[in-house]
């Protein structure tokens, strides 16, 4: 067993996610048992194959029973009631997780309960190509990995997925179910609509063929994700709705801003809004680019109370303070216990405690080096 305490995985849909899941499982965490279920045999005689799991079943709930941790890799307008049934099927010890882009939906289907056991998750990572063929055990190396816990998460399981997730070589990032989904709507969701009516428009343009034939980079990388796969991004869109209709209004409002000062031949309101759009990308830019530090804790003391392991983890990530590794010690019901987070750099220890202080923790801050 490895260091997360998983010696079982199943995975539900044995794709490309779940096949490079069931490797870096296999390869990187020790996992001595891989199980997989997908719909197609086809599927899951190349898993075997390719050794992206050990054992082929022949229903998610055989799968997920025996499993310490099990991921869903189906299609979002699937996941919650896939999850449901994993939880069902699962022993009690078992953390079930998956690897939709929407998270909000997935939260609200779940009950108090089966929130402590299932701690959503999104992988910033992929391919342009698909399938079990193409899955590698490389697949989440250094990929920032969104964990998205319910109000009700349990600790226990939180820490074995994000255990788990740093074996595989992710980086785990904290953050509520409904704040990813207007992220991703903002940084994915609108980004695929925007090329797709880019795409159209250039090709009822009159002449287009000669003129797509010769475009410059700028309308290649706008357009690259144009007319992605149709059933995935339809459900992507109408998931996560409400958010992807906020995203879209706000954009209209920028195009409105161009649309006037083009209108009006006012050259300082149009330079203005590409001065702003510059500096925001060097903003984002620099803050990704960042110097090694060492590592260092923050010990908080916390009360046995739903949703405050939650809290804790959602309001550092939302902080923009990466987690490097934490632990749990619980103590009673009455006492509480004590966790311990990890952090890169003085800076972002200060900044950490503050800001539980802010929210009524006693941290005590230091070196990770004893």
């Amino acid at each position: 067993m490895n260091d997360a305490g998983v010696n079982t995985v199943a995975v539900i849909g044995v794709g490309l996610m779940g096949g490079s899941l069931g490797l870096a499982a296999r390869e990187r965490a020790r996992v001595a048992e891989v199980r997989g279920f997908s719909q197609t045999k086809a599927t899951l005689d190349l898993a075997l194959e390719r050794g992206a799991v050990t054992r082929a079943c022949g229903s998610l709930e055989e799968a997920a029973s025996g499993a310490d941790l099990v991921f869903v890799c189906t299609p979002v307008r699937l996941v919650a009631q896939h999850v449901k049934a994993a939880l069902a099927a699962a022993p009690a010890h078992a953390v079930i997780s998956d690897v939709g882009s929407t998270k909000g939906p997935l939260m609200r289907a779940l009950s108090p309960e089966e929130q402590r056991r299932c701690v959503g998750g999104h992988p910033l990572c992929g391919s342009e190509t698909a399938g079990v063929a193409n899955a590698r055990a490389s697949l989440y190396e250094g990929a920032t990995y969104f964990v998205t816990p319910g109000a009700h998460v349990d600790s226990d399981a939180y820490q074995r997925l994000y255990g788990f997730l740093g074996e595989i070589g992710a980086r785990p990032v904290a953050v509520d179910p409904e704040e990813h989904d207007r992220l991703m709507a903002v940084v994915s969701h609108l980004p695929h609509v925007l090329a797709n009516v880019l795409m159209s428009q250039a090709g009822h343009h009159a002449g287009s063929r000669d003129a797509l034939l010769s475009a410059g980079p700028s309308f290649r990388d706008l357009t690259r994700v144009a007319g992605s796969n149709r059933r995935v991004w339809t459900d992507i869109f109408l998931e996560n709705r409400a958010a992807l209709l906020a995203a879209l209004a706000t954009f209209q409002e920028g195009l409105q801003e161009v649309l006037e000062a083009l209108a009006a031949n006012d050259a300082v309101r149009l330079g203005e809004a590409i001065g702003r759009a510059a500096e925001q990308r060097e903003r984002m830019l620099a803050a990704g680019s960042l110097p090694a530090r060492e590592q260092h804790r923050l010990i908080v003391h916390v009360s046995d109370r739903p949703g405050i392991f939650r809290e804790i983890m959602v309001a550092l990530g939302d902080a923009g303070i990466n987690i490097e590794d934490l632990s749990m010690h619980h103590m009673s019901a009455e006492l509480g216990g004590t966790l311990t987070v990890y952090v890169l750099g003085e800076e972002a220890s200060a900044r950490g405690a503050h800001l539980l202080a802010g929210l009524g923790y006693d941290v005590i801050t230091g070196s990770a080096v004893e």
